[in-house]
């Protein structure tokens, strides 16, 4: 399997070689509740990685890892 270059979005820079990196996005900041983060947005992940080849996700631990991997990518957590 190739991988595809990275897509670089910004303005271009002159004085090297190509476009400057976009800025991150993520992680944002941590939220009291967010809806859109359900139990239907890690089993649908879970769908698109096994669309990808990777190996269906049957266990409940392999779920709940990927629940919070994908939570930890989305948002920081002020521990303070």
């Amino acid at each position: 399997m190739t991988a595809r270059p990275a897509r670089v979005v910004g303005p271009v820079d002159s004085s090297s070689a190509g476009p400057a990196p976009a800025p991150a996005i993520y992680p944002l900041p941590g939220p009291d509740d967010d809806p859109r983060f359900s139990r239907g947005l890690v089993l649908d992940l879970a769908a698109v990685l096994t669309e990808h080849g990777y190996p269906p996700i049957t266990s409940g631990v392999d779920l709940l890892n990927l629940q919070q991997a994908l939570f930890g990518f989305l948002y920081t957590l002020d521990v303070t």
